[in-house]
């Protein structure tokens, strides 16, 4: 046995049970599966935004993560060449001049909220960069990513909807209930009246 193969089995044998010894290069079926995956990803989303990310420490990069998560959205560290293949054939293949350097991508079927997430985490963390995104076949630049950043989520608008629709409701049932209460307490007053009497 070679000095590579002992390294090998020793390493195997010390491991954990359940942990898989880590391997050299991705090999081409495991290639093809995450190219797969995000192209799955791509096919999804309504947005995409892509950033670089350099020296996010693990306790930053699970912040943004939980974060993404919280709003609906994804966050995924990518191989450059991986997610240009993975952007073959989808509507955001304008993005695939942005994959140089240590990207990441933001993702979302909410056309708002990987937007929003990023920017507010890269305003308060310099490691995060926006680079740009794209809005279904929309390509985006950092100033449209951060105004679209500025909407208001579908959530949010949700909920303003159903506040509109309520307002009318309430008062209606106000309206109603009005008579109602005067005409109870007309008919208490005679009944107060009578056993008075």
């Amino acid at each position: 046995m070679d000095e590579r193969a002992a390294a090998a089995s020793m390493r195997q044998a010390t491991a954990a049970p359940g942990q898989a010894e880590r391997k050299g290069p991705v090999d081409r079926a495991r290639k093809q599966e995450l190219v797969s995956s995000l192209h799955q990803t791509f096919s999804t989303a309504a947005l995409v935004v892509v950033t670089q990310q350099s020296g996010l420490t693990v306790a930053e990069a699970t912040e943004l993560r939980r974060k993404m998560r919280a709003a609906g959205a994804g966050y995924k560290v990518t191989k450059n060449r991986l997610t240009r293949r993975a952007l073959a054939g989808t509507k955001f293949e304008a993005l695939a001049p942005l994959f140089t350097g240590p990207t990441a991508i933001a993702f979302s079927e909410d056309p708002v909220a990987a937007a929003k997430v990023c920017v507010e985490f890269a305003s308060k963390n310099q490691k995060l960069t926006v680079i740009g995104g794209a809005l279904g076949e929309k390509p985006l630049d950092v100033a449209q990513v951060n105004e679209l950043a500025k909407l208001p989520s579908l959530d949010e608008l949700r909920a303003k909807l159903i506040g509109v629709l309520q307002a009318p409701a309430t008062k209606v049932a106000g309206v109603v209930q009005a008579p109602a209460a005067q005409l109870a307490r007309v008919l208490n007053a005679y009944a107060a009246k009578d056993t008075a009497a």
